[in-house]
């Protein structure tokens, strides 16, 4: 096998372990404020095929090396915006830098500016993105627990309980989503704890 064939034929099999592993969930701490601790590793990316049907400006169709080259940078961008939320706490910043990765349809990328718009108080945008992170994937079990600890503090206790068992009937009742938000809801109403 050629030198470039071994290489392609690396660059793929990393490609689909990236994409086919299991996501890592940050679990929030009840009244912890609502942070992961900074050694949460991310969701792992979207996959690639979203682009690789995608045509350039002249009319051919990309390469699979550029589709792949295409997902290596999109991976590195969540990874850095990731990090621009949980270790920096920058959420502005962080909003940017999801946006401008063109996968604002993903539901890891529009969760993660749902949550930044909500720790930046904008609870109406931030509403709009975890939604729009739900249609994308309806069962997007963070998605859930970060909307439902929404809720909680717009004081909607029965949509966080709605929330709630949604989570269950995705995960059960011993992932950490659920222990999350379960443990959000045992705190009096009315505490004022943001999440």
């Amino acid at each position: 096998m050629s030198n470039s064939a071994i290489r392609f034929v690396t660059l793929a099999m990393f490609t689909a372990a990236l994409i086919a592993m299991p996501p890592v969930i940050p679990a929030l701490a009840a009244g912890g404020g609502g942070d992961p601790p900074p050694s949460a590793t991310p969701p792992p990316p979207p996959p690639s095929d979203t682009k690789a049907t995608r045509t350039t400006h002249r009319g051919k169709k990309k390469t699979e090396k550029q589709s792949s080259l295409d997902a290596a940078a999109f991976a590195k961008g969540y990874r850095e915006a990731y990090s621009t939320i949980y270790d920096r706490n920058d959420y502005a910043a962080a909003i940017e830098q999801l946006k401008a990765l063109g996968h604002d349809e993903h539901p890891n990328v529009a969760n993660l500016i749902g949550y930044s718009y909500r720790k930046l108080g904008d609870y109406k945008l931030s509403q709009v993105w975890y939604e729009r992170a739900l249609k994308a994937d309806p069962n997007h079990v963070l998605t859930w627990n970060y909307y439902g600890l929404w809720q909680i503090e717009q004081g909607n206790r029965d949509q966080a309980v709605y929330h709630l068992s949604r989570i269950a009937s995705i995960c059960g009742t011993d992932c950490a989503e659920y222990r999350s938000l379960a443990a959000a809801l045992e705190q009096p109403p009315g505490t004022g704890l943001v999440y």
